[in-house]
C-alpha cells in the first residue's frame, strides 16, 4: 500500500528524520511510537504528502508520490488528526461530505454513505447538524474518522487521534477504532506516544528515536527481545500491558 525508501527530512540545520525505509503490510495496523520530537509525525506527514522528503521516495499503491500527483493520491488516503481537525464554520455533516461534494457525488450517495459511517462509528445522526464547537471531544473525533472514511480509502493514517481526549473517552475510542480496523480490513498507520495504545491497536510497532526506527516488531518483540537499551528504557518509562506467555 505504502512504501518508503530511504526518506529523510530536515528543517534548516535540524535533522528531523534520518534515512528511513518502511513497507506497510496491507490490511494491518502499524503504529509509529516514540517520544515527542522523534520524527513519527513527520514520517506520517510524508506518507500523506503534506511534506515532501528531502531525499528518498514514497510509493503509494505502487505509484511514486510527486508534487504533480500528490493531490490525486491523497484522495485515496484517509487522514485523521487530533480533535478531528474539523472546519469550525461547517456543520459536522458538511465536514464529512466536503470531499465527496468536491468530487460531485450526488446527494443520495452522500446521505447513504454518511448513514453507513454513523452506524460504524456509533455517532447519532441528529448530532451531525451541529457545528464542531457544540460537539464533545469524542464526538469531534468520530466526525473526523467519518470524514477520513467517506471516500472509502484503503489506507488510514491517524496522527495522535486520541491525544486530547480524557482517559474514559480515550479508552472507549480505542475499542471502537480496533473494531473499525478489523471490520474494514484497512491498512492503518497510527502515531502515538502511548505504549498501551500501541500494544492494543498495533499489529506492528515501529519505535522511533532521534529520527530513526530503532526497532520494528510486535509489542512482544519490543518487550521480550529489545534491540537496545533505548527500547528497554522507553518501555520501562511507561506502565506496561500484560506480557504474553512465552513458551
Amino acid at each position: 500500500m505504502i512504501e518508503l525508501r530511504d526518506v529523510s527530512k530536515s528543517f534548516g540545520p535540524t535533522v528531523v528524520l534520518q534515512p528511513t525505509t518502511l513497507t506497510l503490510e496491507p490490511g494491518k495496523a502499524t503504529v509509529l511510537l516514540g517520544p515527542s520530537g522523534c520524527g513519527k509525525s513527520t514520517l506520517l506527514r510524508i506518507m500523506v504528502g503534506l511534506l515532501m522528503p528531502d531525499q528518498g521516495e514514497v510509493h503509494i499503491y505502487g505509484e511514486r508520490l510527486t508534487e504533480k500527483n500528490v493531490e490525486q493520491l491523497r484522495q485515496r488516503i484517509g487522514y485523521v488528526i487530533q480533535d478531528g481537525g474539523l472546519f469550525p464554520h461547517l456543520t459536522a455533516r458538511d465536514n464529512i461530505a466536503l470531499l465527496a461534494r468536491h468530487l460531485k457525488w450526488d446527494r443520495g450517495r452522500i446521505d447513504k454513505r454518511i448513514a453507513e459511517l454513523a452506524d460504524l462509528t456509533r455517532m447519532k445522526l441528529d448530532l451531525l447538524s451541529r457545528f464542531p464547537a457544540n460537539l464533545s471531544g469524542g464526538q469531534r473525533q468520530r466526525v473526523g474518522i467519518m470524514r477520513a472514511l467517506m471516500l472509502e480509502p484503503e489506507v488510514m493514517l491517524l496522527d495522535e487521534p486520541m491525544g486530547a481526549l480524557d482517559p474514559l473517552v480515550r479508552h472507549e475510542m480505542q475499542a471502537d477504532l480496533q473494531k473499525i480496523f478489523r471490520s474494514l480490513n484497512k491498512t492503518v498507520v497510527l502515531v502515538t506516544h502511548d505504549l498501551g495504545e500501541a500494544a492494543f491497536l498495533g499489529d506492528t510497532i515501529a519505535l522511533l528515536g532521534e529520527g530513526r526506527i530503532v526497532q520494528l516488531g510486535t509489542y512482544a518483540d519490543l518487550a521480550i527481545r529489545p534491540v537496545s537499551e533505548y527500547v528497554t528504557r522507553f518501555l520501562q518509562a511507561q506502565r506496561l500491558p500484560e506480557l504474553p506467555e512465552v513458551a
